[in-house]
Protein backbone atom coordinates (compact mmCIF):
# COMPACT_ATOMS: atom_id res chain seq x y z
CA UNK A 1 0.00 0.00 0.00
CA UNK A 2 2.87 2.31 1.17
CA UNK A 3 4.51 1.83 -2.13
CA UNK A 4 2.40 3.85 -4.16
CA UNK A 5 4.24 7.03 -2.58
CA UNK A 6 7.36 5.54 -4.07
CA UNK A 7 8.59 5.01 -0.31
CA UNK A 8 11.22 2.09 -0.45
CA UNK A 9 9.64 -1.33 1.59
CA UNK A 10 11.36 -1.49 4.17
CA UNK A 11 10.42 2.10 5.30
CA UNK A 12 6.87 1.38 4.27
CA UNK A 13 7.37 -1.58 7.28
CA UNK A 14 8.86 0.79 9.17
CA UNK A 15 6.16 2.99 9.57
CA UNK A 16 3.75 0.45 9.54
CA UNK A 17 5.53 -0.82 12.41
CA UNK A 18 5.96 2.57 14.05
CA UNK A 19 2.73 3.23 14.50
CA UNK A 20 1.53 -0.16 15.24
CA UNK A 21 4.34 0.05 18.26
CA UNK A 22 2.86 3.29 19.41
CA UNK A 23 -0.22 2.13 19.75
CA UNK A 24 0.53 -0.59 21.56
CA UNK A 25 2.44 2.21 23.82
CA UNK A 26 -0.48 4.27 24.47
CA UNK A 27 -2.77 0.30 25.43
CA UNK A 28 0.04 0.00 28.08
CA UNK A 29 -0.23 3.42 29.21
CA UNK A 30 -3.95 3.36 29.14
CA UNK A 31 -4.31 -0.04 31.35
CA UNK A 32 -1.75 1.35 33.73
CA UNK A 33 -4.09 4.63 33.70
CA UNK A 34 -6.71 2.66 34.73
CA UNK A 35 -5.53 0.74 37.35
CA UNK A 36 -3.69 3.78 39.12
CA UNK A 37 -6.75 6.17 39.77
CA UNK A 38 -7.49 7.06 42.96
CA UNK A 39 -10.32 5.20 45.08
CA UNK A 40 -13.23 8.10 45.05
CA UNK A 41 -12.95 7.77 40.65
CA UNK A 42 -12.30 4.12 40.90
CA UNK A 43 -15.70 3.43 42.96
CA UNK A 44 -17.26 6.36 40.25
CA UNK A 45 -16.09 4.07 37.45
CA UNK A 46 -17.77 0.67 38.87
CA UNK A 47 -21.06 2.76 39.77
CA UNK A 48 -21.26 3.56 36.48
CA UNK A 49 -19.97 0.20 34.89
CA UNK A 50 -22.50 -1.58 37.37
CA UNK A 51 -25.56 0.50 35.65
CA UNK A 52 -23.94 0.03 32.44
CA UNK A 53 -24.30 -3.69 33.31
CA UNK A 54 -27.29 -3.43 34.64
CA UNK A 55 -28.66 -1.51 31.44
CA UNK A 56 -27.71 -4.67 29.15
CA UNK A 57 -29.18 -7.26 31.12
CA UNK A 58 -32.19 -5.36 30.80
CA UNK A 59 -31.87 -4.96 27.72
CA UNK A 60 -32.02 -1.11 27.02
CA UNK A 61 -29.53 0.62 24.86
CA UNK A 62 -29.66 2.86 21.74
CA UNK A 63 -31.59 0.88 18.51
CA UNK A 64 -28.36 -0.98 16.37
CA UNK A 65 -29.02 1.32 13.23
CA UNK A 66 -28.34 4.87 15.39
CA UNK A 67 -25.22 2.81 17.33
CA UNK A 68 -23.99 2.32 13.83
CA UNK A 69 -24.39 5.69 12.25
CA UNK A 70 -22.90 7.09 15.90
CA UNK A 71 -19.86 4.67 16.00
CA UNK A 72 -19.57 5.60 11.85
CA UNK A 73 -19.56 9.49 12.38
CA UNK A 74 -17.10 9.01 15.26
CA UNK A 75 -14.76 6.68 13.03
CA UNK A 76 -15.01 9.18 10.17
CA UNK A 77 -14.13 12.07 11.78
CA UNK A 78 -10.83 10.10 13.75
CA UNK A 79 -10.16 9.43 9.96
CA UNK A 80 -10.50 12.42 8.55
CA UNK A 81 -8.48 14.14 10.53
CA UNK A 82 -5.66 11.68 9.95
CA UNK A 83 -5.77 12.52 6.08
CA UNK A 84 -5.95 16.24 6.73
CA UNK A 85 -2.68 16.20 9.17
CA UNK A 86 -0.84 14.01 6.57
CA UNK A 87 -1.93 16.22 3.38
CA UNK A 88 -0.39 19.75 5.61
CA UNK A 89 3.26 17.98 6.00
CA UNK A 90 3.23 19.43 9.82
CA UNK A 91 0.77 17.27 10.83
CA UNK A 92 2.57 14.52 11.19
CA UNK A 93 3.87 14.76 14.87
CA UNK A 94 0.02 15.11 15.49
CA UNK A 95 -0.88 12.05 13.81
CA UNK A 96 1.48 9.89 16.02
CA UNK A 97 -0.17 12.14 19.01
CA UNK A 98 -3.65 10.39 17.85
CA UNK A 99 -2.33 6.95 17.20
CA UNK A 100 -1.17 6.93 20.77
CA UNK A 101 -4.30 8.66 22.12
CA UNK A 102 -5.93 5.60 20.37
CA UNK A 103 -4.43 3.46 22.46
CA UNK A 104 -4.96 5.03 25.32
CA UNK A 105 -8.51 4.94 25.15
CA UNK A 106 -8.64 1.14 24.31
CA UNK A 107 -6.02 0.53 27.55
CA UNK A 108 -8.07 2.15 29.34
CA UNK A 109 -11.31 0.57 28.53
CA UNK A 110 -9.74 -2.99 28.75
CA UNK A 111 -7.86 -1.43 32.24
CA UNK A 112 -11.06 -0.32 33.57
CA UNK A 113 -12.90 -3.54 33.10
CA UNK A 114 -9.71 -5.56 34.41
CA UNK A 115 -9.46 -3.59 37.59
CA UNK A 116 -13.47 -3.38 38.59
CA UNK A 117 -14.23 -7.27 37.31
CA UNK A 118 -11.22 -8.69 37.56
CA UNK A 119 -10.44 -11.42 35.19
CA UNK A 120 -14.16 -11.88 34.30
CA UNK A 121 -13.27 -8.19 33.22
CA UNK A 122 -10.68 -9.41 30.67
CA UNK A 123 -13.16 -11.74 29.33
CA UNK A 124 -15.56 -9.28 29.06
CA UNK A 125 -13.58 -7.38 27.22
CA UNK A 126 -12.82 -9.67 24.64
CA UNK A 127 -16.38 -9.95 23.81
CA UNK A 128 -16.71 -5.72 24.06
CA UNK A 129 -13.82 -4.08 23.50
CA UNK A 130 -11.79 -6.12 21.05
CA UNK A 131 -14.19 -7.27 18.21
CA UNK A 132 -14.63 -3.88 17.29
CA UNK A 133 -11.07 -2.61 17.08
CA UNK A 134 -10.02 -5.63 15.89
CA UNK A 135 -11.43 -4.36 12.90
CA UNK A 136 -10.85 -1.08 13.15
CA UNK A 137 -7.23 -0.17 14.69
CA UNK A 138 -5.46 -1.71 11.67
CA UNK A 139 -7.21 0.50 9.42
CA UNK A 140 -6.40 3.41 11.55
CA UNK A 141 -3.00 2.36 11.74
CA UNK A 142 -3.13 1.56 7.52
CA UNK A 143 -4.11 5.30 6.53
CA UNK A 144 -1.62 6.75 9.42
CA UNK A 145 1.19 4.70 7.89
CA UNK A 146 -0.19 5.92 4.27
CA UNK A 147 -0.20 9.79 5.49
CA UNK A 148 3.10 9.26 7.10
CA UNK A 149 4.38 7.83 3.62
CA UNK A 150 2.74 10.99 1.89
CA UNK A 151 4.33 13.58 4.28
CA UNK A 152 7.77 12.29 3.96
CA UNK A 153 6.88 12.39 -0.28
CA UNK A 154 6.39 15.77 -0.48
CA UNK A 155 9.11 16.39 2.27
CA UNK A 156 11.53 14.68 -0.42
CA UNK A 157 10.06 15.91 -3.50
CA UNK A 158 9.31 19.67 -2.68
CA UNK A 159 11.50 20.34 0.30
CA UNK A 160 14.35 18.41 -0.28
CA UNK A 161 14.34 18.71 -4.29
CA UNK A 162 11.70 19.59 -6.73
CA UNK A 163 10.72 15.72 -8.56
CA UNK A 164 7.55 14.49 -9.56
CA UNK A 165 3.85 15.45 -9.31
CA UNK A 166 2.13 15.61 -5.89
CA UNK A 167 -1.19 14.33 -7.50
CA UNK A 168 -0.76 10.47 -8.06
CA UNK A 169 0.52 10.17 -4.67
CA UNK A 170 -2.54 12.76 -3.24
CA UNK A 171 -4.60 10.50 -4.95
CA UNK A 172 -3.50 7.37 -4.04
CA UNK A 173 -3.87 8.78 -0.38
CA UNK A 174 -7.31 9.10 -0.44
CA UNK A 175 -8.08 6.00 -2.43
CA UNK A 176 -6.16 4.93 0.70
CA UNK A 177 -8.55 6.74 3.31
CA UNK A 178 -11.96 5.96 1.50
CA UNK A 179 -11.32 2.06 1.34
CA UNK A 180 -10.10 1.93 4.99
CA UNK A 181 -13.27 4.28 5.44
CA UNK A 182 -15.41 1.13 4.63
CA UNK A 183 -13.18 -1.16 6.59
CA UNK A 184 -14.07 1.00 9.66
CA UNK A 185 -17.98 0.51 8.53
CA UNK A 186 -17.57 -2.60 8.95
CA UNK A 187 -16.37 -2.34 12.71
CA UNK A 188 -19.19 0.57 13.23
CA UNK A 189 -21.49 -2.63 12.00
CA UNK A 190 -19.77 -5.25 14.54
CA UNK A 191 -20.28 -2.37 17.54
CA UNK A 192 -23.54 -1.81 16.63
CA UNK A 193 -25.20 -5.28 16.14
CA UNK A 194 -22.42 -8.03 17.16
CA UNK A 195 -21.03 -6.47 20.30
CA UNK A 196 -24.16 -5.78 22.09
CA UNK A 197 -25.74 -9.17 21.39
CA UNK A 198 -22.18 -10.73 23.36
CA UNK A 199 -22.21 -8.44 25.97
CA UNK A 200 -26.13 -8.94 26.99
CA UNK A 201 -25.09 -12.37 26.92
CA UNK A 202 -22.32 -12.18 29.17
CA UNK A 203 -23.07 -9.09 31.54
CA UNK A 204 -25.17 -11.20 34.07
CA UNK A 205 -22.03 -13.00 34.41
CA UNK A 206 -19.60 -10.15 34.29
CA UNK A 207 -21.54 -7.98 36.91
CA UNK A 208 -21.25 -11.02 39.92
CA UNK A 209 -17.79 -9.52 40.47
CA UNK A 210 -19.22 -5.93 41.23
CA UNK A 211 -21.18 -7.56 43.99
CA UNK A 212 -18.22 -9.09 46.29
Amino acid sequence: MLGIFKAPDRESRMLLLFVAVLFAVGVLFGTVLASSLPAGQQESLGEELSAFMGSLSSGSGPEPAAAFWSALWLHGRWLLAIWLLGLTVVGMPFILALDFFKGVLVGFAIGTLVSQLSWRGFAFSLLSVVPPNLIGVPAYLAVSSASLAFSLYVIRNRFIRRKGSLLPPAAALAGTAAAMFLVLAAASAVDAWLSPSLMRWAADWAAASLNH
